[in-house]
């Protein structure tokens, strides 16, 4: 039966060849011979910062909240409209033109807020040039996505006035802060908002820029935050390209780094490359949340003292140590019986601190994961006997280290007099 102009061809009554032709000339859809390109004539990823940020892509960052999403924010545009490695993620193309839109706070705390960053690592007009730009949602909405009761409509107008300046001011990187106030449609709905993600990266994919939306967490009951743990719909992390969690330090990384300051604990934030799509994985990055006075106090009130992130170098637990020490750890081994457990009086950490000029008790941390490497490498094992019908667990030497590869004796200041001497003599 032939078709009519309202009548659709049901093609399940054509024959297969028939139905393909019919099929070819009536689609726009056409399959494209691969081209075969010289792989290195193939234009290169535009990175503007470490492999954060990511011309025409998306990146999320996410975190519970005390963790300093808007501060770390801060400091990632400071990087890029002074051009300097402030995060200590290299600026691949120098200094860019970067635009905050907070949409949470009022303008007079966003500029406290950018102040105190410029104070405390010391850049001013100078370095960022008009390449800054800042922009508070109290004063100036933004809202992409509505919905009601017939279902959520975007906001092309307003993506279009985004487009118009950011191609206007040459922005090359957009930081929208928090991502759940840029929009009015439930968190949940994954339709939604996997409209919005990739509405924006149609954005970022037209202008060139890249874009950074910083999204809240749940509630984790104390677990740390992982790429999947955007708070609401899931298509906002599968949109990003590159998504950042943070994650304040916790209790046994503090313990392992011998770090006893609770307070000093707290300010330190692990920055996680959770999901990167264009770039092998990162190595975390540590930041400390330090706080920078604004000088504005009159005499009758004080100043303000404000948060600013700030890169911070995780300290390497053998630091100062070299293969003479696991020598003399070895050799009081070898002279004495030490025991695995850190309640026993005779713990082996006890020989570490001693030879090392470490405290058993401020560095035990520090000591502990130093025991774990050593047994991890086999230079440690541990061996169990019976004492009074209960097993107990005592550390020995593993693999010799060959008195010949130890070198020179290292200096006193290297790792405490005290230490030292008492090692060089009976390590017990």
């Amino acid at each position: 039966m032939a078709a009519t102009a309202t009548q659709p061809l049901d093609f399940a009554t054509l024959q297969p060849d028939e139905a393909a032709a019919r099929i070819h000339r009536h689609s726009a859809l056409r399959a494209t011979p691969y081209r075969w390109p010289d792989p290195a004539s193939l234009p290169r990823r535009q990175w503007l910062m470490g492999h954060w940020l990511l011309h025409g892509e998306v990146t999320a960052i996410i975190g519970p909240g005390g963790t300093g999403k808007s501060t770390i924010g801060n400091a990632i545009a400071l990087s890029l409209a002074s051009g300097q490695p402030l995060l200590g993620k290299p600026l691949h193309r120098g200094p860019q033109a970067v635009w905050i839109f907070n949409l949470e706070d009022g303008t007079d705390e966003l500029e406290r807020q950018l102040s105190a960053a410029c104070a405390f690592h010391g850049i001013g007009p100078g370095d960022c040039g008009d390449r800054l730009h800042l922009d508070s949602g109290l004063v100036q909405p933004l809202c992409t996505a509505s919905e009601d009761r017939d279902g959520f409509t975007l906001a092309e107008e307003v993506f279009a006035q985004l487009a118009a300046t950011i191609r206007e001011r040459r922005i090359a990187t957009v930081i929208v802060d928090p991502f759940v106030s840029s929009h009015a449609v439930r968190e949940s709905s994954n339709e939604a908002i996997d409209a919005i993600a990739k509405r924006w990266k149609r954005l970022a994919q037209e202008t060139g820029c890249a874009v950074v939306l910083v999204h809240h967490t749940p509630k984790l009951r104390g677990r740390e935050a992982t790429a999947e743990d955007g708070r609401g719909a899931v298509a906002l992390r599968d949109a990003a390209r590159v998504v950042l969690p943070l994650n304040a330090m916790g209790d046994k990384e503090a313990e392992e780094l011998g770090i006893a300051d609770p307070a000093l604990r707290r300010s330190l934030v692990r920055i996680d490359t959770g999901k990167a799509n264009r770039a092998p994985p990162d190595a975390a990055t540590w930041i400390k949340l330090e706080s920078q006075s604004l000088d504005n106090g009159d005499g009758l009130e004080p100043a303000d003292f404000v948060g600013v992130a700030t890169l911070w170098e995780k300290p390497d637990v053998f630091h100062g140590l070299t293969s003479w020490h696991l020598y003399m750890v070895q050799q009081g081994l070898a002279a004495g019986d030490w025991r695995e457990s850190v309640q026993a009086r005779d713990w082996v950490g006890h020989l570490v601190a001693s030879v090392a000029g470490l405290s058993a008790e401020t560095d035990k941390g520090r000591i502990k994961a130093i025991l774990r490497t050593w047994r991890r490498t086999g230079a440690l094992a541990v061996e169990h006997r019976t004492i009074n019908g209960r097993d107990v667990p005592f550390v020995i030497v593993g693999k010799p280290v060959d008195p010949s590869e130890i070198g020179t004796r290292p200096h006193l200041q290297t790792c405490g007099a005290e230490g030292v001497e008492r090692a060089g003599a009976d390590p017990r």
